[in-house]
């Protein structure tokens, strides 16, 4: 999918909605590993940014984007309006990241 067709918005200037294929998801359940957890555990003792968790966090938002563009396009989507990430913690250490939006056919 054109990333210029992804938006959080409900409209893409300049390309009006012919069609609304509706709600599109991409979901991962991602858990720390041990390693993980003590390289964080290290760089909360020195403070600032966590890079381990920090890129950890952009990789499974991007997996769970990704699969939501998939779904997108298994519905015959060119586009997805208002996108919207929510998480929740399932366990302890155990998070879901889902990725969600509307899936439509634009001009």
């Amino acid at each position: 999918m054109n990333p210029q067709f992804t938006s959080t918005t409900f409209e893409i200037y300049e390309h009006p909605v012919k069609s609304h294929l509706g709600v599109v998801r991409g979901i991962i359940v991602r858990s720390r590993s041990i390693f993980g957890n003590i390289g964080a555990g290290l760089q909360t003792i020195l403070g600032g940014n966590i890079t381990i968790l920090t890129e950890l966090c952009e990789k499974t938002r991007n997996e769970a984007f990704e699969i939501m563009e998939k779904h997108a396009e298994s519905l015959g989507a060119n586009a997805v309006i208002g996108i919207r990430y929510d998480t929740t913690e399932v366990l302890s250490g155990v998070t879901e990241v889902i990725c969600y939006g509307t899936a439509v056919i634009v001009d």
